[in-house]
């Protein structure tokens, strides 16, 4: 997708001319969110992370109407989903579906990112300077994990949906400024790791809800 988009934007971009397209640079103040829960042998955990974080960006857009903009906007750094390492011990007394009994420990860490995000969005104006926000997301999150159980669950490439407000204004240098405040839902995530628990016949599965808010700050050139 994150090709699809690109080419989609060059696309449009290919008929205007230099004097139409602006480039600038965004520093955004983003809240990072994310509730997941972990089926392990019929256990569920339950777990809410967050992290704040400024992230900048680079965007390319152009002028469709008098009252529209198109934008390509990527953001160069990774993101930490959480705002630390989670880490937790757990001990074994039975093995599941047997008499046997043990007392194996096991070091569970785990942490994920955000890497590589990519937006195509439309700026449409309510007036000469408030504009609505919407536009489409795709990035890859990226699991680091160390787990005991030997388990390693794959990288994802997620997509989603942007919707949020702004107010623009001619620069004294350079074209514009923007201030924005922007909602980001990403779609669910669903990731089975690969090795199961001993004596579990399934392998763990995880589930995830992403969503970020931020107030984001743009400097057109």
């Amino acid at each position: 997708m994150k090709k699809i988009l690109t080419i989609l934007f060059l696309t449009l971009f290919t008929g205007a001319s230099y004097a139409e397209m602006s480039f600038g640079v965004s520093g955004a103040f983003t809240r990072i969110e994310a509730d997941g829960s972990e089926v392990e042998g019929g256990e569920t955990t339950n777990k809410s992370v967050s992290n704040d974080a400024i992230i900048p960006s680079l965007f390319v857009e152009m002028g469709v109407t008098d009252r529209i903009t198109l934008g390509l906007d990527y953001i160069p750094i990774d993101a930490d989903v959480s705002d630390k390492t989670h880490s937790r011990t757990d001990t074994e007394t039975s093995v599941t579906g047997t008499s046997t009994t043990t007392s194996t420990s096991r070091t569970q860490k785990a942490d994920a990112e955000l890497t590589d995000h990519i937006s195509l969005y439309a700026d449409i104006g309510l007036n000469d300077d408030v504009y609505l926000k919407l536009g489409v997301v795709q990035v890859d999150l990226n699991t680091n994990e160390s787990l005991g159980t030997g388990s390693k669950y794959s990288n994802e490439t997620i997509n989603g949906t942007i919707v949020g407000f702004g107010f623009r204004k001619d620069a004294s240098v350079g074209k514009f400024m923007k201030v924005e405040f922007i909602y980001t839902d990403y779609e669910d995530i669903a990731i089975n790791s690969s090795v199961a628990r001993t004596g579990v016949s399934t392998n763990n599965r995880i589930t995830a809800d992403l969503d970020t808010t931020a107030i984001k700050l743009s400097y057109a050139f």
